[in-house]
Parts: structure tokens; C-alpha cells; sequence
């Protein structure tokens, strides 16, 4: 019994502690799952201040998820035997597994929590209106909030150092290079973040002075100094490949605001005068117009099934993309849409009636206000998509999509009926990435769209832009081979 706890001992000869400040760039949903709260998704709070608790288990899982798909692709096995395995140690299927080498500790608001709400509906496909019972708030921590996180990587004797070292330096590189989202909803725009500056301390046990110093590392009288860096590779002495085997789809196009556009917002603050005020975001401690991407995502959904149904199908492709849930059974959308701002963007009033379709008069009571924004010139809109994973009728789904937002036949936002949410393409960049086993890289194609003028052509550059036209022509085969209705 001495011998087999002698042989579990783990003869640790270094310690690395790295420490950096995340910044949320977007709002963030750190759910806390308490039923007795006013709110459907309150945030998760330290138990003794009234700031928020960003767990290490969360962050752990978002770490190894990013670094698995790094090394194998989106929807890769989680039991592969890899970096993540190694960093993160075993995922407990057919044996104990193995003990992590990182330790995470949970991180706490740098300043007590500022909130705010927002309000999610769930829209009938066939009538566009609200579904019965299918409305639910959030709360959600504002964009800027600061969290210190700290990390502490114990290498034993035996260990692959090298590996170690680089797996650490590929999963906290997620972090600085804002490719990890945190909380819930991310594939709506929630929980967008960024690290923007790292601390780094490098203890060898089996040195007597590092030692020393590790022991009083959290006392005033250490006297080891970090390395500060915004590059964690360049901090760990590791040298990161261009490995990265993940397939995606961006596309990133900016738009002209052409007249007016609202996003309801349900939480505005009572007694305003406006009965309907246009969706608003902290960014910088200001309140900024907003086009999110959970109506944005509703708003291509809509237009994606009425596509398909216009062709005379009855295929799953956008169940496939957008997510569903069905029963027990469901799927994660494999479409990531950004919340973004609405830059040069005025708030005007206006004051509407409902008229009496019999009398022609107007209705007793039926007055109300509405604040949207107006655009102008300078006024753009910016929609980051991404798609994992993509087959190519994939992409000629979300070309025609894009083509329906650029020529103003897809109005975004609500009222609609009345001329709100049209949009007019300006520019827009695809790019599409993908791994060649061949070849052991990443290689990827790009097309650049422009029109400056709407009664101008549209300017193409990049890649071979016939294959844009090939991708759509893929779309419609797909389609015509699937069930119909």
C-alpha cells in the first residue's frame, strides 16, 4: 500500500502561473439556473459581494473545446487521446482518467455588476407574429466588464514539457485573439471577449530562490518579477504553427441604413414618453443602437425556409444550420451571428394611431409613440456570419440570403410592413477556410464584393467568382434531390 502511494506521488520540478485581465466586448450571459429569480436567466453571483462569478469549470470548457477543434476540426470526438487530453487531462469514459496539470481559478468582476436586460420571443414562422407562452428575459452582464483570470501549469519530471507548453499556448491564444465566447448564446453574439495583456511567472522548484518565491508568490514580499506581454507564445517560449484544421465560412458585410429601423426593446426604463424605443447597448459606458443577433438570426431563418418551401422542398438544410430542438432531440446552430453597433445612427420620435376600419376615425386610446433610428449617409450596419463546417449548398443558401439583405428585399428588425429595417449593401468580404490533409495546412479562398453606388455594377475581386454561382447552382440541385412537399 506504501509503494502504490508512493508511485502516485507527481514529483513537480516547475510551475507556471499566467494571469490576464478579460474584457467582455459584448454582452455576456453567465447563467446562474436559480428558479425563484425575477428574471428567466439571472447571472451568476460571488456569494459574498455583489460581483460576477465567471467559474473555472467554465473556463476550462471553453478552453479544451477550442484547442480539440483547433487540432481536429469542428465535431470532433471529445475522447480523442490529443493536447486537450494532455492539458486538460481524461474525460472519465472507460477508466478514471488523468488529473488535469492546469489549475483555473474562478474569476470575480473587477466592479460590481452592472446589468442589463433584454427581452427574447419566439416568432411563428407561417403568421410572423409571437408564439403563445414563448417569451423569456435575460440578464445579462454590460460589454466592458473586466475579469482576472489566473491560471498555474504544474510540470512533473516526466512530463512533455514541449507539449505542454504549446497546448497551453494554443488554448489561451483563443482568448487573445477574441475566438472564444463565453456564457450562453454565444452563437447569437453574447459573450464575445478578449484578453488584453498577459502576466507571466516561471517558478523552478529546483532552484531554491524560485522556490522561496513561489511560496511567498501571493504575499508583498515576493520579489519575482512577471513577464508582461499581449502575445502568451511569445511569454511561453513556444512557437505557434499554422496548424489549424477548423473549416469555416465567414462572411462580413457592411450595409446603408435606408430610412428607419426598430428592434423593440422590452426592459426601456417606465415613464418614458416614447411607448417603443429601439434596442440600445452599453459600449464604453454609453448606450449604443444595436442590431442583435438573436433578431438577425430570426429574421434569416424566416427568409431561409421560405426559400426552400418557394423551391418545393420540404429538406432539413436550415434545421441543420439554424439549430433545433424537437422532442429530446436537438442541435446547436452551426450559424454564428455577431451582435453588433449601428454607427452615425439618430433617435427620433414619432407618434402613430390606430384608425377604426369601419368608421375611418381613429380609435379611443390607440395613440402611441415609437423611437427608431434613422439612417443617413454615414449610417452603416455591419453583419458578421459564420458558418462551421459548410457544405458548399450551404453557402449558396447564405449567398442568397446575403443577396435579399443587399437589394433591401430583406428588412431586418420590426414594422417591416411599414418600411422599417431596409438595408443596402455596400461592401462585403467571404472568405471561406479549409484544412488539406494533403498538404498538412490551411489554405483558404476570398471574394470581395463592392458597390459604392446602387446603380452601379457590382465590383468583384479575389478568388474566381464564378464559383459563387457554382455554390447557389449547388444549393438548388440540393434542393431538387430532397423531399418534397
Amino acid at each position: 500500500m506504501t509503494e502504490l502511494r508512493h508511485k502516485s506521488n507527481r514529483h513537480i520540478i516547475k510551475r507556471i502561473i499566467v494571469r490576464g485581465t478579460l474584457v467582455l466586448d459584448t454582452p455576456t450571459c453567465l447563467g446562474s439556473g436559480d428558479a425563484d429569480s425575477p428574471t428567466d436567466l439571472p447571472l451568476l453571483r460571488d456569494s459574498i459581494s455583489n460581483h460576477a462569478l465567471l467559474t473555472g469549470s467554465s473556463i476550462a470548457g471553453a478552453l479544451r473545446n477550442y484547442l480539440r477543434e483547433r487540432k481536429h476540426g469542428y465535431m470532433a470526438s471529445e475522447y480523442a487521446d490529443d493536447l486537450a487530453t494532455l492539458l486538460f487531462g481524461g474525460m472519465r469514459s472507460d477508466d478514471d482518467g488523468n488529473q488535469s496539470p492546469l489549475i483555473i481559478d474562478d474569476a470575480i468582476s473587477t466592479q460590481p455588476i452592472k446589468a442589463e436586460l433584454r427581452d427574447g420571443v419566439k416568432i411563428n414562422s407561417v403568421t410572423r407574429t409571437a408564439e403563445d407562452k414563448a417569451k423569456y428575459d435575460l440578464e445579462l452582464l454590460q460589454a466592458g466588464t473586466e475579469f482576472t483570470l489566473s491560471f498555474e501549469l504544474l510540470i512533473e519530471r516526466d512530463a512533455n514539457k514541449v507539449d505542454l507548453l504549446k497546448a497551453l499556448a494554443i488554448a489561451l491564444s483563443g482568448l487573445e485573439n477574441q475566438e472564444i465566447c463565453l456564457g450562453m448564446k454565444k452563437r447569437r453574439g453574447f459573450g464575445r471577449c478578449h484578453v488584453k495583456e498577459w502576466q507571466v511567472w516561471t517558478f523552478e522548484l529546483t532552484d531554491t530562490g524560485d522556490r522561496m518565491a513561489w511560496l511567498l508568490f501571493e504575499r508583498e514580499c515576493s520579489n519575482k518579477l512577471p513577464v508582461i506581454t499581449d502575445k502568451i507564445a511569445d511569454a511561453l517560449g513556444v512557437v505557434l504553427e499554422g496548424e489549424d484544421k477548423r473549416d469555416r465560412f465567414t462572411l462580413k458585410a457592411t450595409f446603408q441604413l435606408v430610412g428607419s429601423l426598430l428592434i423593440r426593446s422590452g426592459q426601456d426604463t417606465p415613464g418614458r414618453a416614447p411607448d417603443v424605443v429601439h434596442l440600445k447597448s452599453h459600449r464604453n459606458d454609453e448606450l449604443k443602437s444595436v442590431l442583435s443577433g438573436t433578431s438577425l438570426a430570426g429574421v434569416l431563418r424566416h427568409r431561409a425556409e421560405r426559400i426552400v418551401k418557394t423551391l418545393g422542398s420540404c429538406s432539413p438544410i436550415v434545421d441543420k444550420l439554424f439549430g433545433y430542438v424537437v422532442g429530446k432531440q436537438s442541435q446547436a446552430s452551426r450559424l454564428f451571428v455577431c451582435e453588433t453597433e449601428i454607427e452615425e445612427a439618430k433617435d427620433l420620435v414619432q407618434n402613430r394611431i390606430a384608425i377604426d376600419r369601419f368608421t375611418g376615425g381613429a380609435y379611443h386610446g390607440a395613440l402611441f409613440g415609437e423611437q427608431p433610428i434613422f439612417g443617413g449617409k454615414d449610417t452603416c450596419v455591419t453583419i458578421e456570419l459564420e458558418l462551421r463546417k459548410p457544405e458548399k449548398y450551404e453557402i449558396g443558401l447564405l449567398l442568397l440570403l446575403l443577396k435579399d439583405l443587399w437589394t433591401q428585399d430583406l428588412p431586418v428588425g420590426g414594422e417591416s410592413s411599414i418600411g422599417r429595417g431596409r438595408l443596402q449593401g455596400k461592401d462585403a468580404n467571404l472568405t471561406w477556410y479549409q484544412w488539406d490533409d494533403d498538404k498538412k495546412s490551411q489554405w483558404q479562398e476570398e471574394w470581395k464584393i463592392k458597390q459604392p453606388d446602387p446603380k452601379q455594377p457590382l465590383q468583384f475581386s479575389g478568388s474566381d467568382k464564378q464559383k459563387l454561382e457554382d455554390f447557389v447552382s449547388e444549393f438548388v440541385t440540393y434542393i431538387g434531390k430532397g423531399e418534397k412537399p
